[in-house]
């Protein structure tokens, strides 16, 4: 039986935060923006409600029909929109919302942010979470395969930053590849930055 997707509403944005919040409680980049288990576990969720509101307001949530695995998609044009009006500092504003006192909370959003390639309009797989005891089930790869087809249909590439090893190597199976440079978190792990471009119909089907 197929993996049943659907897309998520505002109805669902409790179940979408408290599902990333669990998949990535030992995730390396989670655990360096917020050391300790203990404190991971009480304020973690508040960077994962930011990260869902954001997606739900301006891309799509991919969602399971079980609940069990969740992606975040967001458009992003070549160019910012002509006559855009300035908006606030994002990456302050999240740290004010999610923990003030934690720095790294702003800084990680900043860094992601000054490595985010430009100049060509791209679908940003922000996040992909699945439960702890569904993972290796296959559930990120089917979540992913409907998007990256229409990608290869519309011609439009695709990017993400792995944030573990294990990632990277789904990613490269599904087309990405590595840019060249690492985003090294100070004293902390490595993120990948990976960027798939369109595939052509016999490209597809290897």
């Amino acid at each position: 039986m197929g993996v049943v997707i659907r897309t998520a509403g505002e109805d669902d944005r409790e179940r979408v935060v408290r599902l990333l919040d669990e998949a990535f409680q030992d995730d390396p980049v989670s655990s360096w923006v917020f050391p300790g288990a203990e404190y991971r576990r009480a304020t973690h969720h508040r960077l994962m409600a930011a990260f869902t509101d954001a997606v739900l307001a301006e891309g799509r949530v991919d969602l399971t029909e079980d609940g069990a695995a969740c992606a975040l998609w967001l458009p992003v044009p070549a160019e910012p929109p002509t006559g855009a009006e300035p908006v606030e500092d994002g990456p302050a504003l999240v740290r004010r919302a999610v923990d003030p006192d934690n720095e790294r909370v702003e800084l990680i959003a900043r860094l992601t942010e000054g490595i985010h390639p430009t100049g060509r309009a791209h679908e940003y797989l922000w996040m992909i979470g699945v439960a702890p005891g569904r993972q290796g089930q296959g559930l990120g790869t089917a979540l992913m395969a409907p998007v990256l087809d229409r990608c290869d249909g519309d011609g439009t590439p695709a990017y993400l930053e792995a944030s573990s090893a294990r990632g990277r190597v789904l990613y490269e199976r599904l087309g990405f590849e590595f840019t060249g440079q690492a985003l090294q978190l100070p004293d902390g792990p490595p993120m990948w930055p990976m960027w798939r471009e369109p595939r052509a119909g016999a490209d597809r089907a290897r």
